[in-house]
């Protein structure tokens, strides 16, 4: 299928089901952290949304954190690679984005198609996988998709601001159900906090790496090749090789883990 540059219309949709609470059930809620879950009827894969509210953080800076790839290599534990591969226009791009997951668990990774808006008070970022020709599924990893991830970023004050995520990603396998709960339950929430304590160091940080280089503002600044979309397709999940890991147990990855902290 071709790929299509999201427009307007699809940041709007974006935001509503950001927005809404239909349909959604609550799964935790705690420290200004709450997760909803949602199944979709004509999906297997689960829908998450969370919303974290960042006290002495604006919406100006929380956007500059998740565009800046330089500082998510200090921030993101659990990421293993992060690059931009090309831009599609002034506000999308193309990038890949690998992450580490519990041990025995296959490592994960993407090639999304990135797209951003910055609306009023209001800043999105909303990525799905496609397809590139030159950086097809690699060894050692199982290529996940995303069917629809973004975050919404409002204003609440002059200094403060509140976070949404929301994401649907097929992991391409059959994942144990102790997995699934326990990403509510704890891995979301801890990524939530990780962003915003990220967030109250970024000034500092960028005041000495770079100050004025933000290329998803200023698109002047932007050094990437051009990539036309009729180079990319859409990655469908069903195109996509499925591994069962289903009977890995909550015991020994929590073992593994404990080695690694």
């Amino acid at each position: 299928m071709p790929v299509r540059v999201p427009d307007d219309s699809d940041f709007s949709s974006f935001k509503d089901q950001c927005l809404s609470p239909d349909g959604w059930s609550s799964r935790y809620s705690k420290g200004g952290v709450t997760v909803w879950c949602r199944e979709e009827d004509s999906s297997s894969v689960q829908k998450i949304k969370m919303r974290i509210v960042c006290k002495d953080v604006t919406a100006e800076t929380l956007y500059d954190v998740l565009h800046d790839t330089s500082y998510r290599k200090k921030w993101d534990t659990n990421m293993i690679d992060t690059y931009d591969i090309g831009r599609l226009t002034v506000n999308a791009d193309v990038g890949y984005y690998s992450w580490k997951c519990p041990t025995p668990l296959k490592n994960r990774d993407f090639v999304t198609m990135r797209s951003w808006l910055p609306l009023g008070s209001d800043y999105m970022i909303i990525n799905y996988s496609v397809k590139h020709p030159q950086h097809p599924p690699k060894k050692d990893y199982v290529r996940a998709v995303s069917l629809l991830t973004g975050y919404l970023i409002q204003s609440s004050s002059a200094t403060s601001s509140t976070l949404y995520y929301l994401t649907q990603v097929d992991p391409k396998g059959s994942l144990p159900k102790w997995v699934v709960n326990r990403v509510s339950q704890f891995v979301a929430p801890k990524a939530m906090r990780k962003i915003y304590k990220a967030s109250l160091k970024y000034p500092e940080w960028k005041r000495k790496h770079n100050p004025a280089l933000k290329p998803w503002m200023y698109p002047e600044q932007n050094t990437l090749p051009s990539i036309s979309p009729a180079d990319l397709t859409l990655q469908r999940a069903d195109s996509l090789e499925n591994i069962d890991e289903s009977g890995v147990s909550e015991e020994k990855a929590q073992h593994s883990e404990d080695e690694e902290t």
